[in-house]
Order: C-alpha cells, then sequence, then structure tokens
C-alpha cells in the first residue's frame, strides 16, 4: 500500500510540475501524450484507492462539481478598488499628493489585465479556497472553478495562511474560438473577454469552466508587510517563487516621468497583447509608505489606475427615436449600423436632448464617430461632415409625445422636454418599474416587462395598484408565463415591501432631482414621511447635501394632490413610513480598530466580523500601531507575535463572548 500511496504523491508532483512549466513559465517540458499519459495513470489509481482522495489532485483540473450557488464569504482584507486617471495631468496630481507627504517615491508599473478580480486563499501549502471580489467586503466562494484554472497552483512552500490577489481573465485567441464555435451551435455570443471570464468563472457546473480556457495573473499579496517582505516588488518576486503567475511586463520606475514613459510605450503596443488591458496601473512600491498613505473610504491613497483613452469607430446613424422616462422627459436614441467597440457591439446610443443633436448637428443617415466614454457608455463624438450625402436633413425633435401624443413642454431653465400627462403608459409603466427595482422597494418578479403587461390588462395603472395586485389572482395565473407559483412569489416579494426602511420608499417615489443617497439623507433627517410632506424650505435646504433645486422638487411634489392621495393610499395598505435607525451597541470595540486572527471555536470568522461591526468596530486584516486590540484563537500566527510586539491589547474569543453578552447581543448559554 505505501508504494502506491507513493507512486500517487510522485505522480502528483510530476504533474504539477509540468503544469507549472507549461501555464506559469510556457515552456512545456514534455509532450502532450506524455502529460495525458500519466494523468490517466494517476486518475486509475485514485479512483482504486479513494483512501488516498486530494482535493487539490491533478485530476480535479477538469472540474465536475455542481454547484446549487455560491456561498457568500467575507474577505479578510477588504478588496478596494482603484481610482481613476485619465491623462496626464492626472498622473502628475497623484504624484503631487503623493510627494506632499513622502519625500522620495519609488513606484511599480503594472498592466490592468481587464478581468474578473479574485481572491486566493492557502493555508499550511494547500490551496483551500477562491473569492471574488464582489463589493470588496463579501464576495462569492468559487473554488470549484478557479481549481480548473491550470497557471493556479495547488500548492505552495509557504506554510502559513496566504491570501494572493489578482485576475481571472480570458485570453483574446481563447474568446475568438469560444464565440465562433458558440457562433455554429447557435448560442448567444460573449459581449467581452471580461464577461466571458465572469461568465465562466460563475458556472454552476465547474466541467463547463474547465473547457473555458481561463488563466490568471496575480498582483496583490495584502499581508506582505507582516510577512517581512518590504516592497511591493519584493512581493510580486515571492509570489513568482511561490509558483504563481505574475506579469512580467511591469516596471519599477523612480520618477512620474519614468511612469509616463512606460504607460505610452504599452499603449503603443496594447493591441498586439494576447489578453485584453484597459488601463495601467502605480503603485507606491516602499510597503511601509503605502501604510502611511492609507485609504480614502474607496481607494487605497498608494495606488492609482490610468484608463487608455477610449477607442473611436465610425459608424451609421440608422434612425434616431425618443423615449419616455417615469419622470415624463424625453430622452432621444439613435440607432447605428452594429458597430465593435472596446470588445462589445454597439447598436445604441443616448443623444441627451435637442441641443446635444443640434450642437453636433446629428442627422438620420449621417456617418458619425463614436466611443465609450470611460470604456463603458457608447457616446456620439461628432459627425464626419465630408461624408455626408446632399439631401439628409436635419433632425426635428417632435412636438408631442411619442407614446401618448400628448403636447410636449420644455421648462425656460432646462434642455429636455416632458409629457406631462400623468396617464402616459410609458410614464405610468417606467414610473411602476422604477418604485419596485432593486434600489427602491425591491419588489422581485416586478420587472419592466411584467409592469407592461399588466399594464395592459388593466392591472397596474399606477404605484398603489401594486399592493392591490393580490385581489386579481385568477386573472394574473392565466397570463402567459405566470402561473400559482410566479403569482404567489410576487406577492410575497410585494408584502415584505412594505416593510422597506423609509429612504426607499422616498427613491422609489421617483420625486425629481432625489436619488438614492438624497432620499436616504432625508429620511435620516425627518423620520418620517409626514414630517417630509410639511418641510419647508429652509428646513429642507439645512439638510447636508440639499439644494435649493432639491427642496424646491420636494415641496413641488407633495403639493400636488394626486402624490398627496399616493402616499395616503400607500399607507392605508400598511407600507412604512418611519425611518427606522439600526440598533447600535455602545462597547470596549466601540470606534476601535481590531483584528481577528486564529481558530475561532464558538465564533465563525464571519459572525465575530459582524459582531464586532454592530458593536461599531473597524474590523482590519493586518496588525500596525494603530491597532487597538487583536482577538486570536487557536494556532495564531504572525499577527499574534507582531501584536506582541507592537504592545497590542491581546483579547481571547472569549473575551469577544462575554462582552458580547454584557452590552446583550449574546444570551449567557
Amino acid at each position: 500500500m505505501s508504494e502506491i500511496k507513493s507512486r500517487i504523491l510522485e505522480l502528483r508532483d510530476l504533474l504539477n510540475r509540468y503544469n507549472y512549466q507549461y501555464f506559469v513559465l510556457d515552456n512545456p517540458s514534455v509532450p502532450d501524450y506524455e502529460y495525458d499519459r500519466l494523468l490517466q495513470e494517476l486518475r486509475e489509481l485514485e479512483e482504486a484507492h479513494p483512501e488516498f482522495y486530494d482535493v487539490n489532485s491533478p485530476t480535479n483540473r477538469v472540474g465536475g462539481h455542481v454547484s446549487t450557488g455560491f456561498e457568500k464569504v467575507v474577505h479578510q482584507v477588504t478588496m478596494l478598488s482603484l481610482g481613476n486617471s485619465y491623462n496626464r495631468e492626472d498622473i502628475l496630481a497623484f504624484h503631487k499628493r503623493i510627494i506632499s507627504e513622502i519625500d522620495k517615491v519609488e513606484y511599480v508599473v503594472e498592466l490592468k489585465i481587464d478581468g474578473l478580480a479574485m481572491s486566493l486563499v492557502y493555508e499550511n501549502g494547500q490551496f483551500v479556497q477562491a473569492v471574488t471580489r464582489g463589493d470588496g467586503i463579501t464576495g462569492e466562494d468559487v473554488t470549484s472553478n478557479v481549481r480548473t484554472v491550470r497557471s493556479v497552483p495547488m500548492s505552495i512552500e509557504y506554510k502559513g495562511r496566504l491570501d494572493v490577489r489578482g485576475e481571472i481573465y480570458m485570453p483574446k485567441a481563447v474568446f475568438e474560438r469560444i464565440n465562433k464555435e458558440r457562433e455554429k451551435s447557435g448560442e448567444a455570443l460573449f459581449a467581452n473577454p471580461r464577461n466571458a471570464a465572469a461568465g465562466s468563472i460563475r458556472q454552476l457546473d465547474s466541467k463547463i469552466a474547465a473547457k473555458r480556457g481561463l488563466e490568471a495573473c496575480w498582483y496583490h499579496l495584502p499581508e506582505a508587510l507582516e510577512m517581512g517582505i518590504q516592497t511591493h516588488q519584493k512581493a510580486l518576486l515571492f509570489l513568482e517563487q511561490q509558483g504563481f503567475k505574475v506579469n512580467p511586463l511591469r516596471k519599477v520606475c523612480q520618477s512620474i516621468d519614468e511612469v509616463w514613459e512606460f504607460i505610452s510605450e504599452i499603449g503603443e503596443k496594447r493591441n498586439e497583447l494576447p489578453y485584453e488591458i484597459d488601463g495601467m496601473v502605480i503603485k507606491v512600491n516602499d510597503l511601509t509608505a503605502q501604510l502611511a498613505l492609507g485609504y480614502t473610504a474607496k481607494y487605497p491613497k498608494w495606488a492609482i489606475a490610468y484608463k487608455f483613452p477610449a477607442q473611436q469607430v465610425i459608424t451609421r446613424v440608422l434612425d434616431i427615436f425618443c423615449t419616455v422616462g417615469r419622470t415624463g422627459k424625453v430622452t432621444p436614441n439613435a440607432r447605428f449600423k452594429p458597430v465593435s467597440v472596446a470588445q462589445t457591439t454597439v447598436e445604441y446610443a443616448t443623444l441627451h436632448n435637442e441641443d446635444f443633436i443640434k450642437e453636433k448637428d446629428i442627422r438620420i443617415g449621417d456617418e458619425v464617430i463614436i466611443h465609450k466614454a470611460g470604456d463603458i457608455i457608447p457616446e456620439v463624438i461628432k459627425v464626419v461632415l465630408e461624408r455626408r450625402e446632399a439631401d439628409l436633413k436635419p433632425f426635428e425633435f417632435p412636438e408631442n409625445c411619442p407614446v401618448c401624443g400628448e403636447k410636449l413642454h420644455r421648462y425656460l431653465d432646462e434642455a429636455d422636454y416632458y409629457c406631462q400627462n400623468i396617464d402616459c403608459p410609458a410614464v405610468i409603466v417606467t414610473s411602476i418599474t422604477h418604485f419596485g427595482s432593486r434600489d427602491a422597494m425591491n419588489i422581485e418578479g416586478l420587472g419592466e416587462k411584467t409592469v407592461e403587461t399588466f399594464h395592459r390588462e388593466g392591472l397596474l395603472n399606477n404605484v398603489e395598484d401594486i399592493y392591490r395586485l393580490k385581489e386579481h389572482k385568477d386573472r394574473i395565473i392565466r397570463i402567459e408565463k405566470m402561473g400559482e407559483k410566479s403569482f404567489s412569489n410576487l406577492v410575497k416579494a410585494i408584502e415584505n415591501s412594505k416593510k422597506n426602511n423609509l429612504d426607499k420608499l422616498i427613491f422609489g417615489l421617483g420625486i425629481k432631482h432625489i436619488g438614492a443617497k438624497a432620499a436616504l439623507l432625508l429620511a435620516k433627517s425627518f423620520q418620517s414621511m409626514d414630517r417630509l410632506m410639511q418641510a419647508t424650505m429652509a428646513e429642507l435646504t439645512s439638510v447636508n447635501e440639499v439644494g435649493e433645486v432639491m427642496a424646491d422638487s420636494v415641496i413641488s411634489f407633495f403639493k400636488d394632490e394626486n402624490n398627496a392621495q399616493l402616499i395616503a393610499s400607500l399607507k392605508e395598505q400598511g407600507v412604512n413610513m418611519e425611518y427606522i435607525s439600526s440598533e447600535t451597541y455602545t462597547s470596549i470595540f466601540t470606534n476601535k480598530t481590531v483584528v481577528l486572527t486564529g481558530t475561532l471555536e464558538s465564533l465563525t470568522r464571519n459572525q465575530a466580523t459582524d459582531y464586532l461591526n454592530r458593536l461599531q468596530a473597524k474590523v482590519t486584516g493586518s496588525v500596525s500601531k494603530s491597532t487597538d486590540y487583536l482577538i486570536y484563537g487557536a494556532d495564531a500566527g504572525s499577527k499574534y507575535h507582531k501584536a506582541v510586539e507592537l504592545k497590542v491589547p491581546l483579547l481571547t474569543e472569549q473575551d469577544l463572548i462575554a462582552e458580547l453578552i454584557r452590552v446583550g447581543l449574546l444570551q449567557q448559554s
């Protein structure tokens, strides 16, 4: 038996080495036939001897795990995004901010691969977890799918806990091959390599992910300083030594001029790269300096992304048409001859308003130059006048609503036209859809298509009708694609929406100029719908970030008898009209910086973090002089020793539990 185990271990070691040579070094040392023969031998031995199963065996690279969903995971160290820059002046401004705090600075400049941000976790030298960036605080566990990415090492020499950050991406050649295959089989094409990579990683069946030819590149070691690594460049070298694929196209720069030269150099050969990049990343090399520079609420102050100028292409305007939004605003849009821009097919773009069309003199039939603003939103830059045909006529903005036919109105101080017919079907559908949207009342199942259908059926003519849908079960279940289950789920979502906090309702009402953030400010300031409805101009403008235009919009909205009646109706239906403050607790952890380390016995790491957040603590992933407490469990490692060295107060898991019991978050068992 020992000989079999030895052979299994030998084969795994050989195959892992061949994987590394092929997928990381791009320098295979054996023919594919030899690799396949050894892999088959290992597979047969493992099947015959399941007692030697190892989740990180090379045989598991082909996938086969079918998940029912992706578990949410809280990152031990938050995965922040980067602030953006778009020109040399932005880069110089970033440099000026850095040198105002640090006398001498060295930068590392890297390529910003356009993929899916990922965190890998290793324990005792073994790969244990892969988590998507998510919102930066919480991501999704996609371990089974990332295990199929051949360049990701399943084992490393370093035996401590290791968190590695990087990007999963799809090479251009693979993207083109897969889209050709999908086209032949009649499947929808992927829009771009990034979407293809993200879709592949989120496949429930890891066999599908394994066939997608994904690659990976790793660029960040969040706890490098705790490991005794002093610079970002040395952290990247450490990752290379551990077998991670790190992009060799990077440069350590001694000046900001050298940074810009490297950016320009890569920009010229951007299209020749085997993968998509949407920019470059500039980081302060010294990790102690990074720590001193710190973070804003969203971004690290020691790094910035430079975004390349958007790609520009020429296409033809096939049509200009107008749509009506929830406020009645009429927006002109262009339909183009389909064209590829920044790896996506573009067919439509907003033309904003009548003045925009007149200023650029855009006509149906014109050839125009378009790009993607910020590489995201299609936008018309200008008309190619030398290609204009003689008989093209200027576009005339409609005088009447394209949906209901009512006369349009343009306010003196605005560039937009509005349909003021409150019974306009477009206004009704878009306003009801907005009310039920995720950032508003979050009524799942009440999307635009469903609202359109219910409006045609006479079931939804205003917002308050949403809460009467439960009375029309017999009619609704007969509608195509509805049925008993869909109806039941919809009614449940509608009933749940009644419990939403006041800010969700305010935003859902669609008050002009009042977005989600302003709605929250108003809810917190006035605490109830009644108080908000009675608020004066002076009271409204006293709220931070609420100006006269917003205040006037709120007052005008609630002066309207129809809107006052809407609020009264929603009250009768049981919709919450009060702002419910989140319950908070005061403890020794309030406003303190806390680090968790080691294995906790009574609480999971996520539970402990959640409790600390409710105690208004700031939970971080690394120990520094600013750390107020280290809470440790079994097998505490480098963080514990660092805390002892810095004389940070040490607490056990039982100390934490005792404090939770004292403030009433936990009950004494």
